[in-house]
């Protein structure tokens, strides 16, 4: 069994090409959150919601992605960049699972601000984890930079 998941969630399909070009390079399982509410595929509206959410650190319940870690020792966690911090539906996998003895390796999209504060989030909720150097992309995936960004991590 593969030991490797890749779990990820995206609005706009950023995060998604990124967490599909790690599962093709790692050959892991990849998991998609769903929350049981949809974002607004206006811009402008999501955004509205999403800070709103992130002010009260709400988790929202998830319908799907939200299944047992227990089989997997290395965990790829995405999630788009949204006001510096992870997406309510990555915030809510983060609280309930346990991940101590795992290794956590985050990755993220952003329209220019980079990783901001993820790394840092996701190292907070995951504090008995070994948290490896993550990798932040500004929209489009390229697979030659995912291939380095992988050898790097796998030498750590």
């Amino acid at each position: 069994m593969n030991d490797t998941l890749i779990v990820y969630y995206s609005l706009f399909g950023n995060t998604k090409n990124l967490a599909l070009e790690i599962a093709k390079q790692t050959g892991g399982t990849i998991r998609e959150l769903v929350p049981d509410k949809k974002y607004s595929f206006d811009y402008n509206t999501a955004a509205k919601e999403v800070r709103n959410e992130i002010s009260r650190g709400f988790c929202p319940k998830l319908i799907r992605g939200n299944e047992s870690i227990d089989g997997y020792q290395t965990i790829f966690i995405g999630t788009p960049n949204w006001f510096k911090t992870v997406a309510p539906p990555v915030l809510s996998f983060l609280k309930q699972f346990d991940f101590t003895g795992k290794t956590v390796i985050p990755f993220c999209t952003h329209g220019g601000g980079g990783f901001c504060q993820i790394e840092d989030d996701i190292a907070k909720e995951c504090p008995k984890a070994t948290i490896l150097p993550g990798i932040a992309t500004n929209g489009s995936v390229d697979s030659e930079d995912i291939t380095r960004w992988l050898e790097t991590v796998s030498s750590n």
